[in-house]
């Protein structure tokens, strides 16, 4: 059995804090962690025997804060905020456990294919955020590229709906979502852009207490794509077979490295469905047996939910399984690490 020592949660936090926007007080926090560090003889991550990475998606305040631009609702209607305060009360918890920390960052720009400025209709109006593009759609010229944004882009209008009509087939053909237009979010420099204060904080206090530096990934800034994936773009190639992006072959990496990959994130029905599908990829073509070493944190992500619009819960629901039927361990974040399954000659004794 896996042998783990759960920690108490530090005075600082406070669960009714986690779906407000708030300054993180570093200064404070790090003499915090110091102090709970010699408390509670929490080594440094360097010495750790066993070592555990902790994977963050996208847990920024567009997906998880009401009233932002993509609140992540779930069914309950306010399931980010709750996925929250059980992700920062796992790693306060888990601190003398967890080696390090991964942190994506979902990153736009106003002109991007996904969002309601890059298209227009007959009439010149613009979709309305969550109208689904399918390749027919712009094929009948239901919604063309707007050549008023191809000077930004660097394209003429001719190749912008070239580019268009190419991704909308290259989607259909990979079996992917359909091109959805979002509302405009996760802006660069905005504040929707930013972590959550409370995982903010609880990933800063991790790095003092342990002495290790987190990493963040920033994706999504490509305008002729979508990149739900931490990993790569929804489409890698332009219409000219040239590549347009490639993946990021490190998160691999940091599962060959790692014993353990402890994934959570928003939103289960799409980024973080498709970083595992991608990671999945790059794991079977690897080592196959790497994919026990994925543990997957089912109360601390949820799908996409607009009442009356659009429900992805089954379709994230059915990806878990088909994660699951792979290898992958689907966990709580409230039960015990030691009742964790063990994955037999892979994971370092501590």
């Amino acid at each position: 059995m896996l042998n783990f020592k759960k920690l108490p949660l530090p005075s600082h936090y406070d669960p009714e804090m986690v779906g407000e926007v708030w300054r993180v007080n570093y200064q404070e926090r790090a003499a915090d962690a110091t102090d709970w560090s010699k408390q509670h003889a929490i080594p440094p991550a360097a010495a750790d025997g066993r070592k555990i990475a902790l994977l963050l998606i996208d847990l920024q305040n567009t997906f998880c804060i009401p009233g932002f631009e993509l609140f992540v609702a779930g069914r309950s209607g306010s399931a980010a905020v709750e996925d929250n305060r059980r992700l920062c009360e796992f790693i306060y918890r888990n601190l003398r456990s967890i080696t390090s920390i991964q942190v994506t960052l979902d990153t736009h720009r106003t002109m991007q294919i996904f969002h309601p400025v890059y298209l227009i209709n007959a009439a010149g109006e613009h979709p309305a955020p969550l109208t689904m593009v399918s390749h027919d759609d712009v094929r009948q010229g239901r919604w063309r590229f707007n050549p008023l944004v191809g000077e930004s882009l660097g394209v003429t209008a001719e190749q912008g709906q070239e580019q268009l009509l190419h991704y909308t087939r290259r989607l259909e053909e990979q079996g992917k979502y359909e091109l959805t237009i979002w509302p405009y979010h996760a802006m660069l420099g905005g504040i929707g852009h930013a972590l959550v204060a409370a995982v903010e904080e609880a990933v800063f206090f991790h790095t003092i207490a342990r002495s290790t530096q987190p990493s963040i990934t920033i994706k999504g800034e490509y305008p002729n794509t979508e990149s739900y994936s931490a990993i790569g773009p929804e489409v890698l190639v332009g219409i000219d077979g040239q590549p347009i992006a490639s993946k990021d072959v490190s998160f691999l990496q940091s599962v060959i490295d790692q014993d353990m990959l402890v994934v959570a994130g928003q939103a289960k029905s799409h980024c973080v469905a498709s970083t595992l599908a991608d990671l999945l990829e790059g794991i079977l073509d690897y080592d196959p047996r790497l994919v026990q070493k994925i543990y997957l944190l089912e109360d601390c992500t949820s799908p996409v939910v607009v009442p009356g619009l659009v429900d992805f819960s089954d379709q994230a629901d059915k990806v878990y399984r088909e994660f699951a039927a792979a290898g992958m361990q689907v966990v709580r974040s409230v039960d015990p690490l030691e009742e964790w399954p063990e994955v037999e000659g892979l994971i370092s004794p501590a």
